[in-house]
């Protein structure tokens, strides 16, 4: 993200840039201080006038938040001026003007609504309106899985799926090729996923917001294994955005072996209920182009069975091989 180094007076700026440094901190809600270090605080000015802040490039769109302590200055008004907190029902409290809900406003769109409440309240013909946000309440998600620094990760306001994962170091090699987005909805949890691989461009998951309190995880990647005739058999993640051919299984395996019996190539699938089924492919036909590689599932078993007319074959020939280099004794 690219940052302004900007000059800040006391009643400005806060340091805290999105802390994702913070993600190990405790729960609960942090307010950033102007001029602070970026630390967790509740209260607090900043303490020289001249101080250096970091600003994000989307500071001018941030939104007012349940929390906020914020900074109105009217004019030649004292009695009208002072600090105020905006409640947990997004509502400030002014003096001779009472509640007035500014969540969710810029500070350019609250600021002209407390000067249309002095007008329409007839306290003031034209009043002249300052606001600064004095303390912020930081937005907490916590981020799982397969990503650089899993945690809890402290922002300043709610940001795209895309820049929380940019936030924690991106994914891990053994990610798979989904994202899932947990939050509450009337008393339950409620779980969203979202496709995105290493190879994408991002444009799956950059316009999904991530709100305070979200729970971001990023499962490992699927396992596919591939048994039998081949040179490397075992386990292989699928991680080409969460998909796998047979044709890829069987190239991460080093390729049949020579005893494979490359025409009746085994697929075994467990199904949701957990019984099995078994379905068959011809490596052949797949490399000469005749039928398109079967895709293949998480916990699929990919088996290459052994050609005993191979295996008599490979095994004449060993022997053949041992006898002609085998040391000729003579019995005496």
């Amino acid at each position: 993200m690219r940052l302004q180094i900007v000059s800040c007076s006391m009643s400005a700026l806060i340091v805290g840039t999105l802390s994702f440094a913070l993600h190990a901190q405790s729960g609960g809600t942090t307010a950033f201080s102007p001029g602070g270090s970026g630390n967790a605080s509740s209260t607090g000015r900043s303490g020289g006038a001249s101080s250096l802040i970091a600003v994000p490039e989307d500071f001018s769109k941030l939104k007012i938040a349940p929390g906020f302590l914020l900074v109105v200055s009217v004019y030649g008004e004292p009695d009208l001026s002072g600090e105020f907190r905006v409640g947990d029902d997004g509502r400030l409290i002014l003096p001779f003007v009472g509640p007035l809900h500014v969540a969710g406003d810029t500070e350019a769109v609250a600021q002209q609504r407390i000067q249309e409440s002095l007008i329409s309240a007839k306290i003031l013909k034209n009043p002249q309106v300052t606001l600064n946000v004095s303390q912020y309440a930081a937005t907490s998600v916590t981020v799982l899985g397969e990503v650089g620094t899993p945690g809890r990760l402290q922002l300043l306001a709610p940001h795209s799926l895309l820049d929380v994962i940019s936030f924690v170091g991106g994914e891990t090699s053994l990610a798979g090729g989904e994202i899932q987005v947990r939050h509450e909805e009337a008393g339950h949890a409620v779980t969203t996923s979202y496709h995105y691989g290493r190879s994408s461009n991002g444009d799956s998951i950059n316009g999904v917001i991530v709100h305070d309190g979200d729970t971001v995880i990023v499962p490992r990647a699927g396992i596919v294994y591939v048994l039998g005739a081949v040179n490397r058999p075992g386990g292989f993640l699928m991680q080409e955005d969460g998909k796998l051919d047979v044709a890829q299984a069987l190239s991460l395996a080093m390729g049949t072996s020579l005893q494979a019996k490359t025409g009746n190539i085994r697929i075994i699938r467990r199904r949701p209920d957990g019984t099995f089924v078994e379905f068959s492919t011809s490596y052949k036909d797949m490399t000469n182009g005749k039928t398109a590689p079967v895709q293949l599932q998480a916990q699929d078993i990919v088996y290459v069975p052994t050609s005993k007319l191979k295996t008599a074959f490979t095994d004449a020939q060993s022997m053949l091989s041992a006898a002609a280099t085998a040391t000729i004794y003579r019995v005496l």
